[in-house]
């Protein structure tokens, strides 16, 4: 598969920053020809209306599925949905719901099958940050990350499964995971351990559901150029005592083989092709899609 590599223009971290953040991203311009690999799969993506989650998002399209953008901010999914139908018409909808709200997710993915005719895919994407000494971290805030990434993996899982065993056709469901899904850094330890959580469900339904022709997937991305990294870079800075520039240089991309960030248009491809191998043969993994920082 050949990819137009191209220099990204990004917003910065700041105006020091320009250039150290622009050479330190890529992405992968699709001149590749389309092979309708997801052809009227139905698709549940959450987190699916920014970032990492719309990326896939686009991706699925790309390929000929069907996509229910799933996402707590329900103007930015209405707002996604009507630009990506004025290309891929009649291939999207936006669902408004909380991953912590079983209601509103059971809901969600029962309009996604109505409209669609069933359900094929689920994407457990979405996620936040918290960084924080482990010390001063209130349980407030700790209950809220495993709310998000354990509980709403948890719910929207339990409930796609449901709809996968109804005509008995099965499906793949894909975690987003992380790096520190096999890794710890410091002032992440909520963070840490809810993505290490991730695994253990996604090894769980692989064993456990394998009979239903239902698989289980976990993509583990290295520091993906998102708006949620961005901001963590300023509070790193002020928790490490370094500058932003050091950070991405000394902290973020230390340890990847190229210095480089993994893009958004690298998970999606990733996840694509989970998504649409025909065979049982791949489940309960977990890929790591990092430049190199973690190799198992």
């Amino acid at each position: 598969m050949n990819f137009l590599i191209k220099k990204l223009t990004t917003t910065t971290i700041n105006n020091n920053n320009k250039q150290f953040i622009q050479s330190t991203i890529r992405y992968y311009s699709s001149s590749v020809k389309q092979n309708g690999r997801m052809e009227n799969k139905v698709c549940f993506v959450t987190g699916g209306a920014s970032g990492i989650g719309l990326g896939i998002v686009e991706g699925f399209l790309k390929e000929g599925a069907k996509v229910a953008v799933a996402d707590i901010d329900k103007l930015k999914a209405d707002n996604i949905s009507k630009e990506l139908n004025s290309r891929y018409p009649g291939s999207i909808i936006p669902i408004h719901c909380d991953v912590g709200d079983e209601t509103q997710i059971s809901q969600g993915i029962e309009e996604t099958a109505r409209v669609f005719g069933g359900l094929d895919v689920l994407v457990s994407n979405a996620g936040f940050q918290h960084i924080e000494a482990l010390e001063t971290v209130k349980l407030e805030d700790w209950r809220k990350m495993m709310a998000i990434h354990l509980d709403g993996a948890f719910l929207c899982t339990k409930h796609a499964i449901k709809e996968f065993k109804k005509d008995k056709r099965g499906g793949a469901i894909l975690y987003m995971g992380s790096v520190h899904s096999k890794y710890a850094s410091e002032f992440k330890i909520p963070y840490v351990t809810a993505k290490h959580g991730l695994e253990g469900l996604c090894r769980g339904v692989a064993r456990e559901y394998a009979r239903d022709n239902i698989r289980s997937n976990l993509i583990c991305p290295g520091f993906v150029l998102t708006p949620l990294v961005k901001n963590q870079i300023p509070h790193l800075a002020k928790k490490m005592n370094i500058t932003e520039e050091e950070v991405v240089k000394r902290v973020l991309l230390k340890e990847t083989v190229d210095g480089e960030f993994t893009t958004v248009e690298e998970i999606a491809e990733v996840a694509v092709n989970l998504c649409a191998i025909p065979s049982k043969c791949l489940t309960g993994q977990s890929l790591l899609v990092s430049h190199g920082w973690i190799m198992e």
